[in-house]
Order: structure tokens, then C-alpha cells, then sequence
């Protein structure tokens, strides 16, 4: 299959609740590499790469995690950058 990459904003109440680190051990139990970082807006930003199978299944279960604090999710499918590992951007 194919790489692929899913760029994710999600708005809600998302800073200061473990999200950043939820998604990457999450990234991590999918095999999913990329990024993920908080914006001064108070939004997250999350790239990540892998197999489309894996991104959805790596972004439902983030989602499901951390629904309570999740309002809003713009999701962009993008060419993949060959993106190694994953890691918490400050």
C-alpha cells in the first residue's frame, strides 16, 4: 500500500490535557509517524503518515480518547513527505 499523510486541526479544549502525548503513544501503537503540536490559537496540529488503514484507525482511536475535549476536527488528506518517527513539536 500506498503512504499517505493526514494534516488535523482540532479546536476544543484540547491544550493542557495530555493531548500531544495521548497522540503519540497512540501514533506509536499504530506505527504512524509525523507530528503534532499546539498552535498559539489554542488549536492542536497533528500530521501524521502511514497506510490510509492505519491513519484512520490511529485517528479514530485518538478521537475516541480524547472526544470530551475534541469541538471541532478539520482534516486535510495530503501527498505524503516521508516523515520519520513521531514526535512532540514545541
Amino acid at each position: 500500500m500506498s503512504i499517505t499523510q493526514v494534516h488535523i486541526y482540532y479546536s476544543g479544549r484540547v491544550h493542557g490535557v495530555g493531548f500531544r502525548y495521548t497522540a503519540e503513544r497512540i501514533a506509536a501503537s499504530w506505527g504512524v509517524a509525523g507530528w503534532v503540536r499546539n498552535l498559539p490559537d489554542g488549536r492542536v496540529e497533528l500530521v501524521a503518515e502511514a497506510e490510509k488503514n492505519k491513519l484512520k484507525g490511529f485517528t479514530e482511536d485518538l478521537e475516541a480518547t480524547m472526544h470530551a475535549y475534541i469541538r471541532n476536527t478539520d482534516v486535510f488528506w495530503e501527498d505524503a513527505e516521508q516523515v520519520k518517527g513521531f514526535t512532540i513539536r514545541f
